[in-house]
């Protein structure tokens, strides 16, 4: 199905910023980026989701086997005992008294990866080596990379803390031809996505499919 995806602020990387702008995707490709006004013209059928913020391509978690292999995200019915936030290995190991619980694991895991979506991710390098983890990214539809150079910075849910800016958080450039992999974050400007963080996301799109939807 062909759906624009309109917003305030189209924040392609690489090429102007878009005022009033909108993504064109038809299947897992983009069709179009640019005015909404211009998009619509050529997509009359299209069906049309609005955004608030600022619309930009997918982030890229540098983090993905320190956040996928070595943290445990505890289940929301755990966060009386273990709390929302993840907790090192060390930790987990300490308060459940160093016992293995791979069903817990493997929860953790698509939880991490839950997680992470909701954080405008949508590639995650560094999982090749965990067969596991690499399966349950794969099949949550999330890009996998090897792992590279990380940027300085603590290993965060947050792409930005790597990343810095927008340019070094992204996968790359929203193009038409390219995947559409497109995060939605309700913030006025890059500005204020730098200093607020991916928590600010409200929408991501993984090939076309909108998988997480925070309003």
């Amino acid at each position: 199905m062909l759906t624009v995806h309109a917003a305030p602020l189209v924040l392609p990387v690489g090429a102007a910023a878009v005022p009033g702008g909108a993504v064109a995707v038809d299947g897992d490709r983009i069709a179009a980026v640019g005015p909404y006004d211009t998009v619509v013209a050529a997509h009359p059928a299209a069906r049309v989701r609005r955004w608030p913020g600022v619309l930009t391509p997918g982030l890229r978690q540098w983090d993905g086997a320190e956040l996928l292999t070595r943290r445990y995200h505890p289940d929301p019915r755990e966060a009386e005992e273990l709390g929302e936030l993840p907790l090192t290995d060390d930790d987990f190991e300490k308060l459940t008294g160093g016992r293995p619980d791979e069903r817990r694991r493997s929860g953790s895991v698509r939880r991490g990866l839950q997680r992470m979506l909701r954080h405008g991710t949508t590639h995650v390098a560094g999982v090749l080596g965990s067969p596991d983890v690499l399966t349950a990214a794969r099949r949550a539809g999330l890009t996998t990379l090897p792992a590279a150079d990380i940027p300085a910075g603590e290993p965060s849910l947050d792409p930005f803390v790597r990343g810095g800016d927008l340019a070094g958080s992204v996968h790359g450039p929203l193009v038409v031809g390219g995947r559409a992999d497109l995060a939605v974050f309700d913030l006025p400007d890059e500005a204020a996505l730098r200093a607020a963080g991916a928590a600010a996301c409200v929408a991501t799109v993984l090939g076309g499919r909108l998988v997480y939807r925070g309003r």
